[in-house]
C-alpha cells in the first residue's frame, strides 16, 4: 500500500494500490467523506496515467488544489518512482 500526504486540502492522506500501471485501491484519510468514497471508487480499475488525465488541475472553491488533484500528485510520484 503506498500512501501520500496531501498538502492543501481536508483530507490528510491518500492510501491507494498499484497493479502495474492499474489503480486497485483507493482510500481518503479525512475530507468530505461521500465525494472523496465517490472519485475512488471512480478511479478503481482505471489506468493511473488516464485518472491523472481526468483529475489533474481540479480545484476545490478558491483553494488551487483539491482532494482528486492531490489523487493525481500520488500517482505522478508512484509512477516515477517506478
Amino acid at each position: 500500500m503506498l500512501s501520500y500526504k496531501t498538502k492543501g486540502v481536508c483530507s490528510q492522506e491518500i492510501r491507494f494500490d498499484l497493479d502495474g500501471d492499474t489503480i486497485k485501491h483507493v482510500e481518503f484519510i479525512g475530507g468530505c467523506s461521500g465525494n472523496t468514497q465517490g472519485v475512488a471508487r471512480l478511479v478503481e480499475g482505471m489506468k493511473a496515467e488516464e485518472a491523472i488525465a481526468r483529475l489533474e488541475g481540479i480545484q476545490c472553491g478558491f483553494r488551487p488544489t483539491s482532494c482528486p488533484d492531490q489523487l493525481a500528485k500520488a500517482l505522478k510520484l508512484a509512477l516515477e518512482k517506478k
